[in-house]
């Protein structure tokens, strides 16, 4: 009869005890982001000084960079006109595709004269550096682009033509700017 009250006190302290958390399967470390993070600036880096060294080559065109971190050339300049396309505007563009060595992987009449809510939608065709390029042309202007890969498709590509982290270089013009409705009232 005295071990009956004993077992009961001791189940009880057994009962009281807290579940205890199980220790990880996998142990994560961030090493794996940091590669990442030190593989992408590394290819930036690469493709910079491939893109500084087609600058410095060409003597004939006077490049500038963008904030966004293309480098560009004017072929034809509209000092007349003032206005950029904002945000909602309707933007009519033609744009070829080319590697940096001039390799042509989409013409212009293969792509055809696009009509661009700006920055409203998010169609394939418009890569990152393209989508910021429109919004620094003014209607009737015509500019040569050299994006790294970071700002043209990327690590996926296009899926078609365009493979993994390729920079390339686009020649685009804005054919029409249809402002919109806040745009005209301010």
């Amino acid at each position: 009869m005295k071990t009956y009250p004993f077992l009961i006190f001791f189940g009880l302290l057994l009962a009281c005890g807290g579940p205890e958390p199980r220790k990880p399967v996998e142990v994560r470390s961030g090493s794996f982001m940091e590669e990442s993070v030190a593989r992408s600036r590394e290819l930036l880096a690469r493709e910079e000084s491939l893109i500084r060294e087609i600058i410095r080559q060409d003597s004939i065109h006077d490049y500038q960079s963008s904030a966004a971190g293309s480098w560009y050339y004017y072929h034809e300049k509209n000092d007349t006109a003032t206005y950029t396309p904002k945000a909602g505007d309707l933007v009519t563009i033609r744009f070829d595709i080319l590697s940096l060595n001039n390799d042509t992987i989409y013409r212009a009449d293969e792509i055809g004269d696009l009509e661009y809510l700006v920055d409203k939608e998010d169609r394939d065709m418009l890569f990152p550096g393209l989508r910021s390029s429109v919004k620094m042309l003014k209607e009737a202007e015509t500019a040569t682009f050299l994006f790294p890969s970071s700002l043209a498709y990327g690590y996926p590509g296009d899926k078609a033509r365009i493979g993994a982290n390729i920079p390339l270089k686009s020649t685009i013009t804005i054919l029409e700017i249809q402002k919109q409705q806040d745009s005209v009232q301010n």
